[in-house]
């Protein structure tokens, strides 16, 4: 009987079908380009209903002979244009019933529905002579009512043409390539913008190549859109204390679409992101309607929804950000010290990358406190031009952004990129680019640490991975990353510092950006080895995460005032704990030792008790949120509170770790609520001792040296940290040049004879 009913409406559906209904469509491959095309929706913040997705996924979960004109009656209402390409390969087409609306200063998302009946491969080709962009490959336009024209050796000039008023490019990307698959039917994203208000209309072509246009201009249509106006609304926007302050916004109509639109916006609002940062007074374009409106202010602050009605008597609205913490006003500055302001997901052409200005605007909408801005080999040669050794002119305090190094597409990125902090000159010796730096990561650290440089390994996660989230663990990683590889050698040097004085050749480990296991296990390691590498919170933004900035975080105690140098030699110190922001770590003790003050050192005549304490706080939503907690830690978000909650509590777990293992552990209700911590446990030998929410924050450690005897935790660790010299060279040996071989053979050479001679030194645990 259902059989029957699906025929009829399925006969009715055809009757009433603005476009022809395609059939014989193979299932499989339908069924996977379908959900390609659901996700790029929603990347581009033009998402399908949320009827029409899950109608669409119980179509897909149990296809048959009638799924792919079940297909079609859903997504052909968002067609804009059918385009079929006949077995000769002329192209015509034919007006979907997509509702031609768009919106003055803004872009639209549309499907576009292809019959292939040539099953041609090649590139699907969209132009307009209204979009004179898409003829001549020269004009661009930006979202007011001005036209540019590159022009040979004169850069961009302006231009204005009445007809001239649409925009309009296929959507290419992961998901989405470029060219068509051959299949019988698919469907395609087309993006329009306009520049004007009103009826206006558009002249479209399409065509799969030179020659594959229709004889009879039968590849044209001439469509009638209505412009929508756009109001300008202006925003208030004020913190708990009802000051001005900056934040983001994440602004969707009722059917979900994201403004303004993601498909063409220009810095500082970046197209990869559903949310836009305003600052009090500041505005935004909306058509007229009805919004819901997210905001708030980075993760110290409360996620708040707020609805808003459009029309030109409602043009303005106020938004109020609340905390539920406040780091800063105990004196625990918060800083990413890895974010990029061109490459991955950034713009890259042609303004290669984006401004001091642009990026400073994400770091306060994220409440940020210090954005290490670091140039790598994307458009390192524009983005050096910002580099000053001191922070930028467009920081404003508290808001501190300085532009800094990534050891990353060059030089001795194979072997792990380095995070460059403190320079006071940018550029290698013997080069003006990235060219000409060194292949083995200790002579760019040993050029670093000469300046004063607060040097560590960026993401030291990847390479390091063992299939396993035990912790520690003694499996030896491949080292095939570009993570904390050469770390296992660098950290068994010294090198001289500004003054000469010799320090350690790393100062920290990067965390939060990489499964926590892998990160923590090398760590973990050598500090039972006996070195005392500290660890700082990175995001990789725009990179591992694209997110937004700070989702990794250190929180630097600092006693005066912020600045930036002081709050990277907080890191060296360990002063600091790191965190997703959603959980703090303050005021770590052992007895009277401090963590980050006095060298973090306690010294005991003999083994015994020692009294932990810490001020903890996590703030965890109500409902439990099970995707991440089935996610294994491989998996993102690598570093999140969710990870941490107890089955479906409101509960995470505080954790005393001792040499890499927990000895003691308390629940503590993430309300948001600042609570003590008390705990006692045995002392038995020089050992490390650190807290940690896992996985959402940890404390550097505090160092317990017993009877002043060295700390040499773990066998087992040594043997492992020995072994991986051996493993990393048989990795990394093939990247390093000639010149730099012996070398570099000395430099690995010299770790193996530490770790042995640690391995001597250390007991059986």
């Amino acid at each position: 009987m259902l059989r029957i009913i699906l025929v009829f409406l399925l006969g009715g559906l055809i009757a009433q079908a603005a476009l022809p209904l395609v059939s014989d469509v193979p299932i499989q491959p339908l069924t996977a380009q379908v959900r390609r095309l659901s996700e790029a929706m929603d990347f581009l913040g033009a998402p399908l209903t949320t009827d029409d997705q899950a109608k669409l996924r119980e179509l897909l979960v149990r296809p048959d002979a009638m799924t792919s004109l079940a297909v079609q009656g859903i997504l052909d209402r968002y067609c804009l244009v059918g385009v079929n390409v006949n077995p000769e390969s002329r192209v015509k087409l034919a007006a979907g019933e997509a509702k031609r609306e768009l919106v003055a200063g803004g872009w639209r998302t549309f499907l576009v529905k292809v019959h292939n009946e040539a099953g041609v491969t090649a590139n699907l080709l969209a132009v307009s002579p209204n979009a004179k962009s898409s003829f001549e490959g020269g004009w661009f336009n930006n979202p007011s009512d001005r036209y540019f024209r590159k022009t040979e050796g004169k850069g961009y000039v302006e231009g204005s043409d009445p007809e001239l008023w649409l925009d309009l490019e296929l959507y290419e990307g992961q998901l989405m390539p470029k060219e068509l698959s051959g299949l019988a039917l698919e469907y395609r994203i087309i993006q329009m913008y306009s520049r004007d208000v009103g009826q206006r209309e558009a002249r479209l072509l399409f065509n799969v190549g030179q020659g594959t246009q229709d004889l009879g201009f039968r590849n044209e249509a001439n469509l009638l859109f209505t412009s929508l106006r756009a109001l300008e609304i202006g925003l208030e926007v004020k913190d708990e204390e009802g000051q001005p302050t900056t934040a983001s916004f994440v602004i969707k109509d009722r059917q979900g679409h994201v403004y303004p639109s993601q498909a063409k916006r220009l810095a500082p609002d970046f197209s990869f992101h559903p949310q836009v940062y305003r600052h009090d007074g500041e505005t935004i374009q909306l058509p007229e309607g009805d919004y819901t409106v997210e905001f708030s202010r980075g993760p110290e602050s409360v996620l708040k929804r707020q609805m808003i009605h459009v029309d030109a008597s409602h043009r303005k609205f106020a938004f109020k950000v609340e905390r539920w913490i406040d780091p800063a006003q105990m004196g625990w500055w918060s800083g990413d010290h890895h974010i990029h302001a061109a490459g991955c997901a950034h713009y890259s052409k042609p303004t290669e990358g984006v401004l001091a200005l642009d990026m400073m605007r994400h770091c306060q909408g994220e409440d940020l406190k210090i954005g290490a801005n670091l140039t790598w080999g994307p458009c390192f040669d524009f983005q050096k031009q910002f580099f000053t050794g001191a922070i930028d002119k467009v920081s404003q305090y508290p808001y501190l952004l300085r532009y800094d190094v990534e050891v990353s597409g060059f030089g001795s990125h194979e072997s792990g990129h380095l995070c460059l902090l403190q320079l006071r000159q940018q550029m290698y010796p013997g080069g003006n680019s990235k060219n000409h730096w060194p292949t083995l990561g200790l002579n760019t650290l040993r050029w670093a640490k000469a300046q004063g440089a607060l040097v560590g390994p960026a993401h030291s996660g990847w390479g390091l991975g063992a299939g396993t989230a035990e912790l520690p663990n003694y499996i030896v990683p491949p080292y095939d990353g570009i993570g904390a590889n050469e770390y296992i050698v660098d950290v068994t040097h010294e090198l001289p510092g500004a003054n000469g004085k010799m320090l350690p050749a790393v100062d920290f480990l990067s965390t939060v950006d990489t499964p926590y296991p892998w990160e923590l296990n090398i760590w973990y390691h050598t500090l039972n080895a006996g070195f005392r590498t500290r660890i700082s919170g990175e995001t990789d933004f725009p990179c591992i995460y694209g997110e937004k900035v700070g989702l990794g975080r250190s929180y630097v105690k600092l006693a005066g005032k912020l600045d930036y140098e002081s709050w990277c030699e907080g890191i060296r110190a360990g002063h600091n704990y790191v965190s997703d922001g959603r959980s703090h770590l303050f005021d770590f003790k052992v007895n009277d030792a401090v963590m980050g003050e006095k060298g973090s050192e306690l010294k005991l005549v003999a083994p015994g008790e020692v009294e932990i304490t810490a001020r903890v706080s996590a703030r965890l939503e109500q409902e439990p949120n099970p995707s991440i907690q089935k996610r294994s830690p491989e998996e993102k978000p690598y570093w999140d509170i969710e990870r941490a909650r107890i089955g479906s509590s409101r509960e995470v777990p505080v954790e005393v770790i001792v040499n890499g293992y927990p000895v003691a552990k308390t629940s503590l209700f993430a309300d948001g609520q600042i609570r003590d911590v008390h705990f006692k446990v045995p002392i038995t030998q020089s050992s490390w001792v650190a807290v940690r929410i896992l996985a959402s924050s940890h404390t550097n450690p505090i160092f317990v040296v017993v009877g002043d005897k060295p700390i040499r935790a773990s066998k087992r660790s040594v043997d492992w940290c020995l072994k991986g010299v051996d493993r990393c060279w048989s990795q990394k040996q093939r990247f390093i040049r000639a010149d730099e071989m012996d070398g570099a053979k000395l430099a690995y050479e010299h770790a193996r004879k530490v770790y042995a001679a640690r391995l001597a030194e250390t007991e059986a645990p």
